[in-house]
């Protein structure tokens, strides 16, 4: 299992990695999914617009890209993209601690990797729970 973190034009860094890679871990064996490689990267909204443009075609700013290179159903491989402004931006918009609106965004995109979408209302109401309980685990951890 391989848990990384990076940062792309970005001075953020993640603290508490070890409880982070942990916790992700915990979200995996929840839904009965094994983390093989995972990569995790802290960037700017330009960063991440940049590859939204380019990879997408999406002419937006957003929070979270996410990239899955999985070859097996219940196995995960993938690259998760987040722009730390717009973690930021989403924190004080929400009136939600920092920490709390990472840990959404970081399950967010691990959630995506296991297959769950959200694009319509239904798909994103059982979206915010898993996040929600990802939250209250990480806190709990």
């Amino acid at each position: 299992m391989a848990i990384n973190f990076f940062e792309e034009e970005t001075t953020f860094r993640l603290e508490k990695r070890l409880k982070r890679k942990k916790w992700l871990k915990s979200i995996a064996d929840s839904e009965e999914f094994k983390i093989l490689d995972l990569n995790y990267i802290f960037c700017s909204d330009e960063y991440l617009y940049n590859i939204n443009v380019e990879y997408l075609n999406h002419d937006t700013y957003t929070d979270i890209i996410t990239f899955d290179n999985s070859e097996e159903e219940d196995k995960i491989e993938g690259d998760v993209f987040i722009s730390i402004d717009r973690v930021e931006e989403n924190s004080k918009k929400h009136q939600v601690p920092i920490e709390d609106e990472l840990s959404r965004v970081i399950s967010h995109g691990l959630f995506h990797l296991m297959g769950y979408k959200d694009k319509k209302i239904e798909e994103v109401e059982i979206m915010r729970t898993k996040e929600e309980f990802a939250i209250n685990l990480f806190q709990n951890i």
